[in-house]
Protein backbone atom coordinates (compact mmCIF):
# COMPACT_ATOMS: atom_id res chain seq x y z
CA UNK A 1 0.00 0.00 0.00
CA UNK A 2 1.07 3.45 -0.75
CA UNK A 3 0.47 7.03 1.29
CA UNK A 4 -0.85 9.69 -0.07
CA UNK A 5 -2.76 13.10 1.48
CA UNK A 6 -5.99 15.21 0.84
CA UNK A 7 -4.81 18.97 0.57
CA UNK A 8 -8.23 19.52 2.72
CA UNK A 9 -5.93 19.06 5.59
CA UNK A 10 -3.54 21.12 4.60
CA UNK A 11 -5.42 24.44 4.23
CA UNK A 12 -2.90 27.03 5.23
CA UNK A 13 -0.64 25.74 2.69
CA UNK A 14 -0.89 26.59 -1.91
CA UNK A 15 -0.53 23.92 -3.85
CA UNK A 16 2.95 24.83 -4.80
CA UNK A 17 3.73 25.30 -1.00
CA UNK A 18 1.97 21.57 -0.54
CA UNK A 19 3.54 19.61 -3.68
CA UNK A 20 6.78 20.96 -2.40
CA UNK A 21 6.09 19.61 1.52
CA UNK A 22 4.65 16.45 0.49
CA UNK A 23 7.42 15.46 -1.59
CA UNK A 24 9.58 16.55 1.50
CA UNK A 25 8.07 14.62 4.16
CA UNK A 26 8.39 11.04 1.78
CA UNK A 27 4.56 11.04 0.80
CA UNK A 28 3.97 9.29 -2.70
CA UNK A 29 0.53 10.39 -3.75
CA UNK A 30 -1.48 13.59 -3.38
CA UNK A 31 -5.36 13.90 -4.09
CA UNK A 32 -6.67 17.00 -4.31
CA UNK A 33 -9.57 19.47 -3.54
CA UNK A 34 -11.61 20.36 -6.23
CA UNK A 35 -14.02 23.32 -5.54
CA UNK A 36 -14.86 26.87 -5.69
CA UNK A 37 -13.75 28.97 -2.80
CA UNK A 38 -16.27 31.61 -2.28
CA UNK A 39 -15.17 35.03 -2.27
CA UNK A 40 -16.06 36.07 0.44
CA UNK A 41 -14.49 33.42 2.62
CA UNK A 42 -11.09 34.79 1.14
CA UNK A 43 -10.41 37.15 3.43
CA UNK A 44 -10.64 34.82 6.68
CA UNK A 45 -7.89 32.75 8.17
CA UNK A 46 -7.10 29.29 5.91
CA UNK A 47 -9.48 26.58 7.64
CA UNK A 48 -10.64 22.90 6.26
CA UNK A 49 -14.18 24.02 4.52
CA UNK A 50 -13.59 27.91 4.34
CA UNK A 51 -11.06 29.55 3.07
CA UNK A 52 -8.70 26.69 2.03
CA UNK A 53 -5.85 27.55 0.38
CA UNK A 54 -4.61 23.87 -0.90
CA UNK A 55 -7.97 23.99 -3.15
CA UNK A 56 -8.01 24.25 -7.28
CA UNK A 57 -10.83 25.75 -8.86
CA UNK A 58 -12.85 23.67 -11.22
CA UNK A 59 -11.46 24.88 -14.28
CA UNK A 60 -9.67 22.92 -16.88
CA UNK A 61 -6.28 25.28 -16.50
CA UNK A 62 -5.92 24.05 -13.36
CA UNK A 63 -6.02 20.40 -13.89
CA UNK A 64 -3.46 21.52 -15.53
CA UNK A 65 -1.62 23.41 -13.03
CA UNK A 66 -2.55 20.00 -10.76
CA UNK A 67 -0.44 18.10 -13.22
CA UNK A 68 2.43 19.92 -13.72
CA UNK A 69 3.29 20.47 -10.26
CA UNK A 70 2.75 17.01 -8.75
CA UNK A 71 4.87 15.41 -11.44
CA UNK A 72 7.71 17.85 -10.75
CA UNK A 73 7.35 17.01 -7.14
CA UNK A 74 7.20 13.15 -7.52
CA UNK A 75 3.64 12.99 -6.61
CA UNK A 76 1.05 10.70 -8.24
CA UNK A 77 -2.59 12.23 -8.22
CA UNK A 78 -4.29 9.79 -6.50
CA UNK A 79 -8.04 11.48 -7.09
CA UNK A 80 -9.74 14.43 -6.55
CA UNK A 81 -12.17 15.34 -3.86
CA UNK A 82 -15.30 17.14 -5.95
CA UNK A 83 -18.08 18.29 -4.01
CA UNK A 84 -20.78 17.14 -6.20
CA UNK A 85 -24.16 16.88 -5.54
CA UNK A 86 -26.78 14.29 -6.33
CA UNK A 87 -28.06 14.52 -9.64
CA UNK A 88 -26.09 17.01 -11.22
CA UNK A 89 -24.39 14.99 -14.12
CA UNK A 90 -23.17 18.19 -15.85
CA UNK A 91 -21.14 18.82 -13.19
CA UNK A 92 -19.94 15.45 -12.73
CA UNK A 93 -19.03 15.56 -16.84
CA UNK A 94 -16.92 18.73 -15.81
CA UNK A 95 -15.16 16.81 -13.11
CA UNK A 96 -14.58 14.00 -15.33
CA UNK A 97 -12.90 16.10 -17.57
CA UNK A 98 -10.94 17.97 -14.81
CA UNK A 99 -9.37 14.29 -13.79
CA UNK A 100 -8.58 13.54 -17.18
CA UNK A 101 -6.54 16.31 -18.53
CA UNK A 102 -5.12 16.23 -14.62
CA UNK A 103 -4.08 12.50 -15.35
CA UNK A 104 -6.47 11.63 -11.82
CA UNK A 105 -8.00 8.10 -12.00
CA UNK A 106 -10.73 8.91 -9.95
CA UNK A 107 -13.23 11.11 -8.73
CA UNK A 108 -15.37 11.48 -5.82
CA UNK A 109 -19.33 12.18 -6.42
CA UNK A 110 -22.12 13.10 -4.27
CA UNK A 111 -24.67 10.88 -2.44
CA UNK A 112 -28.33 11.94 -0.93
CA UNK A 113 -28.15 13.75 2.62
CA UNK A 114 -30.78 13.01 5.17
CA UNK A 115 -32.84 16.23 5.66
CA UNK A 116 -35.77 15.03 7.49
CA UNK A 117 -38.13 15.63 5.23
CA UNK A 118 -37.70 13.14 1.93
CA UNK A 119 -37.58 9.07 2.89
CA UNK A 120 -34.27 7.36 2.35
CA UNK A 121 -36.60 5.13 -0.08
CA UNK A 122 -36.56 8.69 -2.27
CA UNK A 123 -32.71 9.35 -1.66
CA UNK A 124 -32.03 6.11 -2.67
CA UNK A 125 -33.69 5.85 -5.46
CA UNK A 126 -32.32 9.47 -6.41
CA UNK A 127 -28.72 8.62 -5.82
CA UNK A 128 -28.80 5.33 -7.64
CA UNK A 129 -30.49 7.07 -10.77
CA UNK A 130 -27.50 9.61 -10.41
CA UNK A 131 -25.30 6.70 -10.52
CA UNK A 132 -26.50 4.91 -13.79
CA UNK A 133 -25.66 8.30 -15.50
CA UNK A 134 -22.12 8.68 -13.58
CA UNK A 135 -21.79 5.12 -14.86
CA UNK A 136 -21.84 5.75 -18.15
CA UNK A 137 -19.83 8.99 -17.50
CA UNK A 138 -16.98 6.94 -16.04
CA UNK A 139 -16.87 4.00 -19.08
CA UNK A 140 -16.86 7.30 -21.46
CA UNK A 141 -13.99 9.32 -19.97
CA UNK A 142 -11.84 6.35 -18.79
CA UNK A 143 -12.27 7.62 -14.40
CA UNK A 144 -13.31 6.13 -11.56
CA UNK A 145 -16.47 7.43 -9.40
CA UNK A 146 -16.22 6.91 -6.08
CA UNK A 147 -18.81 7.12 -2.99
CA UNK A 148 -17.64 7.42 0.45
CA UNK A 149 -18.73 5.95 3.70
CA UNK A 150 -19.88 8.83 5.31
CA UNK A 151 -21.72 10.24 8.65
CA UNK A 152 -24.96 12.10 7.35
CA UNK A 153 -25.44 10.24 3.90
CA UNK A 154 -27.24 7.74 3.40
CA UNK A 155 -24.53 5.23 3.43
CA UNK A 156 -22.77 6.11 6.52
CA UNK A 157 -21.77 2.45 7.15
CA UNK A 158 -20.02 -0.01 4.96
CA UNK A 159 -23.38 -2.73 4.51
CA UNK A 160 -25.58 0.42 3.35
CA UNK A 161 -22.90 1.64 0.61
CA UNK A 162 -22.81 -1.91 -0.31
CA UNK A 163 -26.56 -1.49 -1.18
CA UNK A 164 -26.14 1.59 -3.01
CA UNK A 165 -23.42 0.78 -5.43
CA UNK A 166 -23.72 -3.21 -5.59
CA UNK A 167 -25.75 -3.04 -8.57
CA UNK A 168 -22.99 -1.10 -10.84
CA UNK A 169 -19.60 -1.83 -12.35
CA UNK A 170 -17.12 -1.95 -9.87
CA UNK A 171 -14.71 -0.92 -12.73
CA UNK A 172 -16.58 2.25 -12.91
CA UNK A 173 -18.40 2.84 -9.46
CA UNK A 174 -16.04 2.61 -6.23
CA UNK A 175 -15.80 3.00 -2.86
CA UNK A 176 -14.16 5.01 -0.59
CA UNK A 177 -13.82 3.45 3.10
CA UNK A 178 -12.75 5.80 6.17
CA UNK A 179 -12.83 4.44 9.67
CA UNK A 180 -12.57 8.08 10.89
CA UNK A 181 -15.93 8.85 9.42
CA UNK A 182 -17.44 5.52 11.23
CA UNK A 183 -17.21 6.79 14.42
CA UNK A 184 -19.44 9.92 14.07
CA UNK A 185 -22.13 6.91 12.59
CA UNK A 186 -22.38 3.70 10.66
CA UNK A 187 -19.02 1.80 12.88
CA UNK A 188 -19.38 -1.95 11.69
CA UNK A 189 -16.71 -4.90 11.66
CA UNK A 190 -13.93 -3.53 9.69
CA UNK A 191 -13.34 -6.88 7.97
CA UNK A 192 -16.89 -7.82 7.62
CA UNK A 193 -17.29 -4.18 5.78
CA UNK A 194 -14.31 -4.99 3.62
CA UNK A 195 -15.49 -8.21 2.43
CA UNK A 196 -18.52 -7.10 1.75
CA UNK A 197 -17.72 -4.32 -0.39
CA UNK A 198 -15.18 -6.56 -2.16
CA UNK A 199 -14.49 -5.55 -5.73
CA UNK A 200 -15.95 -1.95 -5.01
CA UNK A 201 -13.55 -1.26 -2.31
CA UNK A 202 -11.05 1.31 -4.09
CA UNK A 203 -9.90 3.80 -2.21
CA UNK A 204 -9.09 4.27 1.75
CA UNK A 205 -9.08 7.68 3.82
CA UNK A 206 -7.15 7.67 7.35
CA UNK A 207 -8.28 10.06 9.54
CA UNK A 208 -9.56 9.39 13.90
CA UNK A 209 -12.11 10.88 15.89
CA UNK A 210 -12.79 10.42 19.79
CA UNK A 211 -15.80 10.96 22.04
CA UNK A 212 -16.62 13.89 23.99
CA UNK A 213 -18.81 13.80 26.77
CA UNK A 214 -20.60 17.23 27.64
CA UNK A 215 -19.96 18.91 31.31
CA UNK A 216 -22.42 17.45 33.30
CA UNK A 217 -22.97 14.83 30.90
CA UNK A 218 -25.65 13.59 28.31
CA UNK A 219 -25.19 12.55 24.69
CA UNK A 220 -21.76 12.02 24.11
CA UNK A 221 -20.47 13.80 20.33
CA UNK A 222 -17.95 12.87 18.21
CA UNK A 223 -15.06 15.09 17.49
CA UNK A 224 -11.68 14.85 15.31
CA UNK A 225 -8.43 13.60 16.89
CA UNK A 226 -5.20 12.64 16.21
CA UNK A 227 -4.00 9.13 14.73
CA UNK A 228 -2.84 8.10 18.05
CA UNK A 229 -5.12 9.21 20.25
CA UNK A 230 -8.87 7.99 19.21
CA UNK A 231 -10.98 5.19 18.69
CA UNK A 232 -9.91 3.69 15.11
CA UNK A 233 -7.96 0.70 16.02
CA UNK A 234 -5.22 1.46 13.17
CA UNK A 235 -3.45 -1.51 13.50
CA UNK A 236 -6.07 -4.00 13.57
CA UNK A 237 -7.58 -1.61 10.28
CA UNK A 238 -4.29 -2.57 8.36
CA UNK A 239 -4.10 -6.05 9.17
CA UNK A 240 -8.07 -6.51 7.93
CA UNK A 241 -6.90 -4.52 4.71
CA UNK A 242 -3.79 -6.99 4.13
CA UNK A 243 -6.48 -9.85 5.11
CA UNK A 244 -8.91 -9.17 1.61
CA UNK A 245 -6.07 -8.06 -0.38
CA UNK A 246 -6.24 -4.67 -0.20
CA UNK A 247 -2.71 -2.89 -2.02
CA UNK A 248 -4.64 0.58 -3.32
CA UNK A 249 -4.09 3.79 -1.36
CA UNK A 250 -3.66 5.36 1.91
CA UNK A 251 -4.70 8.42 2.00
CA UNK A 252 -4.22 10.99 5.24
CA UNK A 253 -7.36 13.43 5.95
CA UNK A 254 -6.39 14.42 9.16
CA UNK A 255 -8.49 17.42 10.54
CA UNK A 256 -7.73 17.51 14.50
CA UNK A 257 -5.66 20.45 13.97
CA UNK A 258 -3.06 19.40 16.75
CA UNK A 259 -0.27 20.13 14.71
CA UNK A 260 0.83 22.51 12.42
CA UNK A 261 0.03 20.93 9.08
CA UNK A 262 4.16 20.47 7.98
CA UNK A 263 4.19 18.63 11.67
CA UNK A 264 1.62 17.04 10.75
CA UNK A 265 2.25 15.56 7.44
CA UNK A 266 5.41 14.06 8.90
CA UNK A 267 3.59 12.59 12.13
CA UNK A 268 1.27 10.70 10.25
CA UNK A 269 3.38 9.65 7.83
CA UNK A 270 5.36 7.85 10.01
CA UNK A 271 2.69 6.63 12.09
CA UNK A 272 0.83 4.95 9.01
CA UNK A 273 4.68 3.27 7.62
CA UNK A 274 5.10 1.64 11.20
CA UNK A 275 1.58 0.19 10.94
CA UNK A 276 2.81 -1.60 7.28
CA UNK A 277 6.13 -2.28 8.64
CA UNK A 278 4.36 -4.73 11.16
Amino acid sequence: MKVGLFTVGIPDLTPEEGVEALAAAGYEGIEWRVTHVPEDVRDEEPSFWGNNLCTLEPKLEEAGRARRISAEAGLEIVGLGTYLSVGDLDATEDAMRFAWKAGSPRIRVGVGRPDGETSYADLFGATQKYLAGVEELSREYGVKALVEIHHGTICPSASLTHRLVSDFDPECIGVIFDPGNMVHEGFENYRIGLELLGPHLAHVHLKNAAYERPEGGGVWKARWSPFEDGIVDFAGFIEDLENVGYDGWLVVEDFSATRPSREMMAHDLGFIRRLLAG
